[in-house]
């Protein structure tokens, strides 16, 4: 052959459990289990589409584990006795994946008795001896022993040997084996052979970890070599595991050798890859179902040179088969993304132009391009605007790189592009779209520009599809993600512009041409989604929840993240002085417990302490083979007494408070506003609450000591102090209306101690005792739980735990009501609504598997009542700026939203003025479009402090 062939051959197995794993269950039309199906083939076709943009093979092909042992556990029994057997829902998933390999008119590889990674050895090997190139689509470790040059036996020249890392775009040369080992490709299995392998069980030499093996490799040259040595080595646990475990050792590594030289099922030459006939594949995804890739795949019959062209010019969208999620609207009619077609704006003259069209489309799609991801620190280096498909323009405004010696590209002066963009930002008559625009409002703002009015795709696909896996694409609302989804389109990753790790740069450094495809394609695709997307509020309901709940609430949020809040750095730094040493005092407790010392931060470590050592009854040991020590088991040991368990649990609270709270918010503290300013998200929760990052201010704890002293290190800045408003047991009172239940009716209307009406329902009395546990059971019950669940919470055995729950829906029967009218709700349409018609979606309310179809069903109780509250308190934070404005307090700042919690600064002399209006504000905040029949309660407080406000 005269042009040099190159193989590609893809370790289908590793693809088919990652996909199993990726993917939310799904079955097909004819009710069959295809989650790993489709994540599968969705995983091939992106290969396909990266090799074909690529320099990619002239020959490949698929290769499978076939069923059954392999020639290995007749030289080692133990060998891969660990590992579970495939999950059941996985199994009858096995042939259709196999079916879909076909359906790519690609060869599907397997044999009896040998493994995948053994063909591959051997299929590699004969294609080097031909002089061919290969390159394994794989990041198992022991096929990195493979990896390098050799010399074919046929003609001149040296074949060579790669991997693809195609989870994180990376080829695996012999440079990056050496990184990950220590050692060149040819002592890899040396190293495997001395550290071993949990998951084959290939027994290695106990102690013996990866970094040990690489430095006895390193040392003495080879695994015999450092065997032989072992015995003039100083005395040690090391050393005698070398001598004693030689043989192990030895049978380790012929158990990791790979076999090279297996007859070949398929003679290489029906690897070589022709055109792609599309009706095998059609045929394939049209049987299973998978609507989104049989339009990806439109009418194109794939490139007349290479099998792997599957991205047609021009995909057919329009009139495609609906989606079985529901009705949706068939998508607009658009062109490939073509990064060509964008333009780099460099001129002032240009902008202006762009300015100008922009005006007269009344519609743009805009994004931001900074150094950072804090809004509040970043600097702006580019902003990007989309007309429509594909035109689309990137503004460079701070390319160049630090060094101030660096040339600088042509570029407009930053100034003079935001006077120029501002008018047009700013219009009332101009809708702008952004993705996540609530960042780049406040990159903007913080350079004079205020973006109104504003549409947001990302937050239009939360009020959609909270929680829906549509197509098997997972249910995330991040625009690489969507794009996928809605448009069949994969965005060019920011690491592949800016890199990953030590080499990774800044976008400043990022060259003009290359800036220009990422930045312009960000607002392209935001353009698209915005055309997919909005169409379908009003067509699925959901323009009420996006109109009158989520998109005012973006630039609410936004401001309150630009306000922050002040933190006090030095009583911070004594509450982590204080935690570091309880929490050397609680280790202390714990090591004299178990009687001994171990590493009480290792899950590992703690399970075999307590049922091995100690013998405490109920470990359960997991996939992983360690024991389970999550919280649940740590109190349910605490609740039988155990001491230690009660001490592990303090002193896991307080290493999380130190590390999230006390030493975390002294590093967060912005240095040019001496303030926190953490990040909300608008989609993090699926109920529609809002979650912070950076630093997460959700989980202080919010009844604690602990929890208080934290508090109170948020303080007010001098003249003013914190006022907190607190919505009182809303969550109760919702469940009250929406449960239709009298008697808590009645109760919230009077303002009765709720907790000790239920107790005088369920118990006939009322006391510290039956209050207590009447409060457990009232939220409990609003989350779906069960006997095993309410057990260990009160103290009871499972038995009376279900008397309690059976004796609660006979008193308050419009509770139990409630909850079978909502799961068989959301079983018989896919979702749960709150009052305010927001939709969480439950893809998991049928799974087979019960574990998943009972959590489904106890989150679907919860939802719509959580979901409720969470719009409710959003409508007040909606009001609350005009509200405070209209009685004269433009110097009441809203600061923090902390799950049924509002938290404000202002001056001292505008607190008696501001209480009145913050809680009419919250109290009325359904209205006019939900008429509760119970009273929204708000307690509010004042003090120099969050704490102290309490």
């Amino acid at each position: 052959m005269d042009a040099k062939q190159h193989l590609y051959l893809v370790d289908g197995s590793a693809y088919i459990f990652r996909a199993y794993h990726r993917l939310p269950p799904l079955t097909n039309p004819h009710g069959v289990p295809v989650g790993a199906v489709y994540g599968y083939t969705t995983m091939l076709w992106k290969l396909a589409e990266d090799l074909n943009k690529a320099d990619g093979p002239t020959h490949l092909a698929v290769i499978l584990d076939a069923s059954g042992k392999s020639f290995r556990n007749d030289i080692y029994d133990q060998y891969k006795a660990n590992r579970p057997p495939p999950p059941e829902d996985l199994k009858p998933q096995f042939p259709l994946i196999r079916d879909a390999t076909r359906a790519f008119s690609l060869p599907c590889i397997e044999e009896e008795g040998l493994e995948a990674d053994d063909l591959i050895a051997s299929y590699a090997r004969a294609a080097t001896t031909r002089g061919w190139d290969v390159t394994i689509v794989s990041s198992d470790k022991d096929l990195m022993q493979l990896v390098g040059k050799c010399k074919p036996q046929e003609g001149d020249g040296e074949a060579c040997i790669d991997m693809l890392d195609t989870m994180k775009n990376q080829r695996i040369d012999v440079a990056e084996v050496v990184e990950k080992f220590g050692v060149p490709p040819e002592l890899v299995g040396d190293v495997l052979a001395l550290m071993g392998d949990s998951v084959d069980n290939v027994p290695g030499i106990r102690g013996i970890g990866p970094k040990t093996a690489t430095k006895l490799i390193q040392e003495h040259g080879s695994l015999e070599a450092a065997l032989a040595a072992a015995p003039a080595m100083k005395p040690s646990k090391l050393r005698d595991n070398l001598i004693e475990h030689a043989e192990m050792a030895r049978l380790s590594r012929v158990l990791v050798q790979l076999k090279e030289d297996c007859p070949l099922p398929v003679p290489l030459e029906d690897f070589k890859l022709g055109a792609i006939p599309p009706d095998p594949l059609a045929a394939f995804l049209g049987e299973h179902g998978f609507h989104s890739l049989l339009k990806r795949l439109g009418d194109g019959r794939g490139s007349p040179e290479r099998r792997v062209d599957l991205n047609p010019a021009k995909p057919v969208t329009a009139g495609a088969a609906p989606a079985p999620e529901g009705n949706r609207q068939p998508l607009p009619d658009m062109p490939a993304v073509d990064h060509a077609a964008y333009e780099c704006v460099q001129t002032v003259e240009r902008l202006a132009a762009w300015v100008e069209r922009a005006l007269a489309a009344r519609l743009v799609a805009f994004d931001t391009e900074t150094s950072a991801l804090d809004a509040m620190q970043a600097d702006l280096v580019g902003i990007s605007l989309a007309l429509g498909p594909n035109d689309a323009c990137y503004i460079p405004l701070g390319h160049g790189g630090s060094d101030m010696f660096a040339e600088r590209p042509q570029q407009v002066d930053r100034a003079k592009a935001l006077a120029l963009l501002k008018p047009l930002l700013e219009s009332d008559a101009v809708l702008k779209v952004g993705h996540n625009a609530k960042y780049d409002l406040n990159v903007l703002a913080r350079h004079g520009v205020a973006v109104a009015p504003l549409d947001d795709t990302m937050v239009i696909s939360f009020a959609l599809d909270a929680g829906r896996a549509i197509d098997g694409i997972g249910g995330g609302h991040g625009m690489d993600e969507l794009a996928q989804r809605h448009l069949s389109h994969t965005c060019i990753a920011f690491k592949d512009v800016c890199g990953t790790g030590q080499k990774a740069i800044s976008f400043a450094e990022v060259p003009i041409a290359r800036a220009t495809e990422y930045a312009a394609e960000d607002a392209d695709i935001t353009w698209r989604l915005h055309r997919v997307l909005k169409p379908r509020l009003s067509h699925e309901g959901g323009t009420r929840i996006y109109e009158r709940v989520d998109r005012p609430l973006v630039p609410v949020v936004a401001q309150m993240e630009r306000h922050g809040i002040k933190v006090d750095r030095d009583r911070l730094a004594g509450l982590s002085a204080t935690f570091a040493a309880e929490i050397a005092k609680l280790e202390g407790e714990v090591h004299a417990l178990a009687g001994q010392e171990f590493t009480i931060g290792s899950p590992k470590q703690l399970g075999e302490i307590l049922f091995d050592k100690l013998g405490f009854k109920g470990g359960k040991k997991g996939k992983s083979g360690q024991y389970s020590t999550d919280q649940s088991v740590l109190e349910g040991l605490a609740g039988e007494g155990a001491e230690i368990a009660t001490k592990v649990l303090e002193w896991r609270q307080l290493t999380k408070l130190r590390s999230t709270y006390t030493e975390a918010l002294q590093a967060a503290i912005n240095p040019r506003t001496g303030r926190v300013h953490t990040s909300y998200s608008l989609v993090g929760a699926q109920t529609g609450r809002l979650s912070s990052t950076e630093p997460n201010l959700q989980n202080i704890p919010i009844r604690t000591e602990i929890g208080r002293q934290i508090r109170d290190a948020f303080v007010a800045e001098p003249g003013h102090v914190l006022m907190a408003a607190d919505y009182s047991q809303i969550e109760l009172r919702l469940a009250a209306h929406m449960a239709d239940v009298p008697e808590l009716k009645e109760a919230f209307a009077h303002g009765e101690d709720i907790h000790a009406r239920t107790a005088q329902e369920l118990f006939g009395t009322v006391d510290r005792e039956t209050r207590g546990r009447a409060k457990t059971i009232n939220f409990a019950i609003l989350y779906g739980i069960s006997r095993w669940g309410l057990a260990p919470r009160l103290g009871v055995t499972a038995d009376e735990a279900q008397a309690m729950i059976d004796r609660y829906f006979e008193r308050f029967p419009g509770i139990r009501r409630y909850i079978h009218s909502t799961i068989e709700h959301v079983r018989e349409k896919g979702y749960s609504e709150t009052l305010f018609g927001r939709k969480t979606w439950f893809p998991r309310i049928s799974s087979s598997n019960g574990a998943e179809r009972q959590g489904s069903e106890r989150a679907a109780i919860n939802a719509p009542i959580q979901g409720t509250s969470a719009d409710i308190i959003k409508r007040a934070m909606v009001r609350m700026g005009p509200a405070l404005a209209d009685a004269g307090l433009p110097d009441v700042r809203m600061l923090l939203q902390v799950h049924d919690e509002l938290v404000f600064e202002l001056p001292e002399a505008d607190v008696a003025a501001a209480r009145p209006v913050i809680e009419r504000v919250m109290a009325e905040a359904a209205l006019p479009s939900v008429q509760l029949d119970v009273p929204l309660g708000v307690e509010i407080g004042t003090g120099t402090s969050w704490g102290a406000a309490h």
